[in-house]
């Protein structure tokens, strides 16, 4: 797969993965909870390795993002040898860490740079919207793991169970559709969940923008 992937269509197999990664979170109602945490590290691992293959051009950020693979991978080992459920905290904090500096990583290379707007650059920018939700679901999680209470519509489980609903309130926040099945209940975390509702609005606006100065500079050309 590593020849494969090349700065021409890196952007397509991460959005794959990315996409892959969020629809397999909907496993948690046909599967039971033991043999989905084992599905859910296992589809994040292969995110992971996708994401470190496609931005392997990237050195700066390829170097930082397989730091944070291999701490995680150390994690979910210890977790399982010793059953600690401390190390959930750690997990999502590394887990947050890798896609955003995966984002940071696509942001430098798609927006902005006045190169030509091809299929590839395209979808680069929906994998970011991806990313965008993907982080803010990691976000509420960590919240969960330290405040129950903090969303209504949740029940206190461990976050592989949660991932979907998190996913879930994640996206229809960050579209601002709110269904309001899931809602803020706490100061915080009605704090993050607007912020991610104006980022979703500034990033369609940004995305537009950037998008339209490329073609703009390569016109003329």
């Amino acid at each position: 797969m590593e020849q494969k992937i090349n700065q021409q269509n890196n952007f397509f197999y991460l959005t794959i993965a990315l996409i892959l990664l969020l629809m397999s979170s909907s496993l948690v109602h046909a599967i039971s909870g033991g043999l989905l945490e084992y599905i859910l590290q296992g589809f994040t691992a292969l995110t992971f390795i996708i994401c470190l293959m496609s931005l392997r051009f990237d050195k700066g950020w390829y170097r930082f993002l397989t730091s944070l693979a291999c701490c995680w991978l150390v994690a979910i080992l210890i977790r399982h040898l010793v059953g600690a459920q401390q190390l959930d905290a750690i997990m999502l904090v590394l887990m947050f860490a890798f896609f955003f500096g995966t984002f940071k990583s696509i942001t430098k290379q798609i927006l902005f740079t006045g190169h030509r707007v091809d299929s590839n650059k395209i979808i680069g920018s929906v994998a970011l919207f991806l990313l965008l939700g993907l982080m803010w679901s990691i976000a509420y999680l960590l919240i969960l793991e330290f405040s129950p209470e903090s969303f209504t519509g949740m029940t206190d489980k461990p976050w592989g169970e949660n991932f979907s609903r998190m996913a879930y309130f994640s996206f229809v926040t960050l579209t601002t559709l709110g269904y309001g099945d899931i809602s803020p209940a706490s100061p915080f975390s009605q704090s993050i969940v607007y912020m991610e509702a104006i980022a979703g609005v500034f990033y369609m606006a940004i995305v537009v923008a950037s998008l339209v100065s490329s073609s703009q500079h390569n016109y003329n050309k």
